[in-house]
């Protein structure tokens, strides 16, 4: 087993926090493949804490879908469904290229550098191949504009939806130019909304969301499409 995403505990996180984030992010990104087998004491090991903030971290990623116990032996990687994550994308484009299409009309532009600090995170995550960074940024990158509208529901259901996307592919992508492409892509879309451009906005994040099936997944985007 060997990710960027285990290291040891920076002193000031919750140790259960940080653990699952991690491992989440090794997950969500295909360096911790569907099938591996995690331990309990390898992992309290390699995070350089007790086994208890472990566990607790394992526990949360079972009822997130992303292990799964096996007796006696620690905890399974869960297999991708093609369907289940097809399922996801598709109420995932109901959901956020309308609201980009909607935050474009009111979207602050005195919030514009904060947000291209962000964008600028995530490009260097995918310059420097830290999957983390990339993953972390891109996680406040979208989380943040969603926000923007206001409303708590969407926010919730997109956090949700988000939270269980796997994109067992990037990994693969590291110092691809496909993985600097989509990176880029977020500071399209700043520019976009800046402008309010409306449908561009929408049609933008439609393609985002898009890859999640073709070059996240490990395929071809014409794959996607088929």
């Amino acid at each position: 087993m060997t990710t960027s995403a285990i290291q040891p505990v920076p002193q000031q996180s919750s140790l259960r926090d940080y653990v699952q984030q991690m491992l989440s992010t090794g997950i969500i990104s295909g360096e911790l493949a569907p099938g591996e087998l995690l331990t309990v004491p390898t992992l309290a090991g390699k995070f350089g804490v007790s086994a208890t903030p472990v566990r607790e971290a394992m526990l949360g990623l079972v009822k997130r879908g992303f292990v799964e116990p096996v007796r006696n032996k620690g905890f399974r990687v869960t297999h991708v469904s093609e369907e289940g994550l097809a399922d996801i994308v598709t109420v995932r484009q109901m959901l956020e290229p309308p609201a980009m299409y909607d935050l474009a009309g009111v979207f602050p532009n005195d919030r514009l550098e904060e947000m291209r600090a962000i964008a600028n995170a995530i490009v260097s995550g995918a310059e420097g191949g830290d999957l983390a960074t990339y993953l972390q940024s891109d996680h406040s990158f979208h989380m943040t504009l969603t926000r923007m509208l206001g409303n708590h529901v969407l926010a919730e259901v997109v956090a949700d939806l988000r939270s269980r996307t796997r994109l067992v592919g990037l990994a693969s992508m590291i110092n691809t130019d496909r993985l600097a492409e989509s990176a880029a892509e977020h500071l399209d879309l700043l520019d976009l909304l800046a402008a309010g451009d409306q449908e561009g906005a929408r049609d933008l994040m439609s393609r985002h969301i898009h890859h999640t099936l073709g070059w996240w997944s490990g395929k071809g985007e014409e794959s996607a499409d088929a």
